[in-house]
């Protein structure tokens, strides 16, 4: 059984920060890249960050030097440290975990955790 829970999203005031985390849970799941992405209502899933085993971590124009992202070494696990907050910011933001399981690649989504910014 998958479980992909993400935890962390809250109501914060424009200027404040969050930390988002993500914890993969897949019998035999080993992660390769973790990204975050957002969706707003109405709108097209966006990718916000991602970071890989080997590569340096990535970031959407809009979020670049306001978040930024990591993984728990040998874990299943990624956070989003989100600073500097604005209330354009606000929407659900969910994890995506690609990873394998034996020889197939597969990936996985949460259900999402929900970010208000707003005074």
């Amino acid at each position: 059984q998958v479980q992909v829970v993400e935890s962390g999203g809250d109501l914060v005031q424009p200027g404040g920060s969050l930390r988002l985390s993500c914890v993969v849970s897949a019998s035999r799941f080993r992660v390769y890249a973790m990204n975050w992405h957002r969706q707003a209502p109405g709108k097209q899933r966006e990718l916000v960050a991602g970071i890989t085993t080997h590569g340096y971590p990535e970031y959407a124009d809009f979020v670049k030097g306001r978040f930024a992202i990591s993984r728990d070494s040998g874990e299943n696990t990624g956070h989003l440290q989100m600073n500097d907050l604005k209330p354009e910011d606000t929407t659900v933001y969910y994890c995506h975990a690609k990873g394998t399981v034996g020889d197939a690649m597969v990936d996985y989504w949460g259900q999402g955790t929900q970010v208000t910014v707003s005074s």
